[in-house]
C-alpha cells in the first residue's frame, strides 16, 4: 500500500502471503518521484535503498538492529508513517477485508480497491 502525505491511497498491490513485501516495493513506487519514502525496518535492504538514492528519493527507513553502521533518519518525518497504519485501520473496518472472506486474490484485491475508493469518498 502506498499513500500520499495526507494518508490517501495511491497504489495497492497484493503480494502472496508467503513472500516478503519488499519484493513488490519498487513496483509499488512505480514512476512516482516522492520527496521521501517512509517505511519500517522490513524495507531496510541495501539494493532497495540504493535504488531509492539513485532516484534521488530521501530514505526514511530505520536500520535493522543487526546492521554494523546504523543509518540516521529524520525522526520527525518518520512519525508521519502512522498515516499508512491509520489507512490500514480504516480499510480493516470493512469486515470483508479484515476477515478475508474472498479466497481468490483477484476478488480480494477488487474489494480492497473498492473499500479504498469508499474511504477516499468519505
Amino acid at each position: 500500500m502506498a499513500v500520499d502525505a495526507l494518508g490517501n491511497p495511491l497504489r495497492l498491490l497484493l503480494s502472496p502471503g508467503h513472500r516478503a513485501d519488499i519484493l513488490l516495493a519498487a513496483d509499488l513506487l512505480g514512476d512516482d518521484r516522492p520527496g521521501a519514502l517512509l517505511a519500517d525496518k522490513a524495507y531496510d535492504a541495501d539494493a532497495f535503498i540504493d535504488t531509492l538514492r539513485a532516484r534521488k528519493i530521501e530514505v526514511v527507513i530505520p536500520s535493522r538492529r543487526n546492521r554494523l553502521i546504523q543509518r540516521e533518519i529524520d525522526r520527525n518525518l518518520y512519525c508521519d508513517r502512522n498515516k499508512v497504519e491509520r489507512f490500514f485501520a480504516r480499510l480493516k473496518q470493512y469486515r470483508r477485508v479484515a476477515t478475508r472472506y474472498d479466497k481468490r486474490a483477484c476478488c480480494f484485491l477488487a474489494f480492497a480497491l473498492l473499500a479504498s475508493s469508499m474511504i477516499l469518498l468519505l
